[in-house]
């Protein structure tokens, strides 16, 4: 199964990652065996598919996450996006409501893989260009501070992604590493740890999912493209609502060529 994005939802929120993609080889399923999809359902333009079914049983009573499903040749696609927040109203940004439906998901859905598609801000530095799509090869937190002999390392959580070396020669995508925290901006002390651990790309979500699927041994990739410069002059917020449409159809673009590459491969040969 794969776990990625939900664009129609990311282009009306300011958060990162909304939704996670979960893929599945399917030799049976046809598009004909999608459950009816609402009018409202997502719409992946590239795949010339549309997804649908809203969760259902499969998830706990009362949350918000919303689950859409459906079949691209021999992939069974789920999409699981977090929803709104029951109190505030807002889009479910974080590592906390990442690392819960992560969770719940690869509980209910069993995936073979797990892809964390989104967006994400990018450091000039490290050579990330607005509308760049990396593969991600390294994750780690850089806001959980324990300043105390092992529980240092473990705060930082640094974890290698699952290796798709024929993946990335084939489709050209940059490599970078990936630096989670739950603040759209970047303190002092958080800049300093993303420099440590020589960081190319932030976002708000992406470290979680990898502490969750590596707990319960399911191989996830994360591919990330650029909505604003870290690094750069202009204000965060205000970078990213610019190139929020533009980088997500950027993205939109690889996903489907990264589905295209999966299809009927095994994870050995990826």
């Amino acid at each position: 199964s794969w776990f990625g994005q939900n664009w129609r939802h990311i282009q009306e929120s300011l958060g990162r990652n909304l939704a996670n993609l979960f893929w599945q080889r399917n030799h049976h399923a046809s598009l004909g065996e999608w459950n009816p999809s609402s009018t409202k359902s997502p719409t992946f333009p590239k795949l010339q598919m549309r997804v649908s079914g809203i969760l259902g049983e499969r998830f706990p009573k009362g949350v918000p996450w919303v689950r859409y499903h459906g079949v691209y040749k021999d992939l069974q696609i789920n999409i699981v996006w977090p929803g709104k927040d029951t109190l505030f109203g807002v889009d479910s940004v974080g590592t906390v409501s990442a690392s819960l439906v992560t969770y719940a998901s690869i509980q209910a859905l069993k995936p073979d893989l797990i892809i964390n598609a989104g967006t994400a801000g990018g450091f000039k530095a490290k050579e990330a260009g607005i509308g760049d799509v990396f593969l991600a090869s390294d994750v780690a937190f850089h806001d959980r501070r324990i300043p105390i002999p092992v529980f240092d390392q473990y705060g930082i959580g640094a974890r290698k992604t699952f290796s798709t070396p024929n993946l990335l020669n084939e489709l050209g995508l940059k490599i970078g590493k990936l630096s989670s925290g739950d603040s759209l901006d970047m303190s002092p002390q958080d800049e300093a740890l993303i420099l440590a651990n020589e960081t190319t790309l932030k976002d708000m979500e992406g470290a979680a999912v990898a502490y969750v699927a590596d707990l319960l041994s399911v191989p996830v990739i994360f591919l990330k493209a650029v909505t604003d410069i870290v690094d750069g002059n202009k204000p965060t917020p205000e970078e990213f609502l610019q190139n929020l449409v533009a980088v997500s159809a950027a993205l939109d673009k690889a996903v489907t060529e990264v589905l295209d590459f999966l299809n009927g491969k095994c994870l050995s040969e990826l």
